[in-house]
């Protein structure tokens, strides 16, 4: 445990982190934006407006307040649980990030109108026409995006490799299929060579025919 405690405490301020930031430029955009009003950053790419949004990540499911609530409460416990197991600091920052991003989110629907547990979510950065969101869900993404990568890589919670589903421990293959022969000789103190003159002659065979 003692090995892993870094790792914890890389998730842990990392979660910090990003719930600092996404409650800050939540507060700048409250502040500094009006509703509905879109302030161009990177012409149509790219620009800032402010709006509330009831909904998941991305404005997804819309009026599912409660729903979403008891979800990132369910990620938060799900991954302050599995901390323990850590064993990988790209998992911890995956992790970390996830879990910054649902308590960011979690937050404004605990302390923001309409009520406790279904408050709108403050979004102010939107993309093109597609959807408008913030900081909480950019490190959702991207560790939504890591974890994936690390799926595809076969690399565990712990830190451990696996392929087709088998552990890596290091060993190599045996790519001549002779290991199992090989051993077994070298077991008793022969080879595949000492064993030929074994083999009786043409003259004996024809004998026992």
């Amino acid at each position: 445990m003692r090995r892993r405690s870094p790792l914890v405490w890389l998730l842990v301020l990392l979660a910090i982190v990003v719930v600092a930031v996404d409650q800050a430029t939540k507060a700048w955009a409250l502040s500094a934006l009006t509703e509905g009003e879109r302030t161009p950053v990177l012409g149509d790419l790219l620009g800032l407006t402010l709006v509330f949004n009831a909904g998941a990540a991305l404005s997804i499911a819309t009026g599912m307040t409660w729903i979403l609530t008891l979800a990132a409460l369910a990620v938060t416990v799900v991954v302050l649980r599995v901390a323990s197991r850590l064993g990988s600091r790209a998992w911890a920052v995956a992790l970390g990030l996830l879990l910054g991003g649902a308590v960011g989110n979690l937050i404004d629907r605990l302390v923001r109108e309409p009520g406790v547990a279904r408050g709108e979510v403050v979004d102010f950065i939107a993309y093109a026409d597609w959807f408008v969101g913030n900081v909480a869900d950019i490190a959702i993404v991207a560790a939504a995006g890591l974890m994936i990568l690390l799926g595809l890589r076969g690399v565990a919670l712990d830190g451990t490799r696996h392929v087709d589903g088998a552990p890596d421990v290091g060993g190599a293959p045996d790519v001549d299929g002779g290991g199992a022969a090989g051993d077994a000789g070298a077991d008793d103190g022969t080879t595949a060579d000492d064993h030929l003159g074994d083999e009786p002659a043409g003259d004996e065979l024809a004998d026992r025919r």
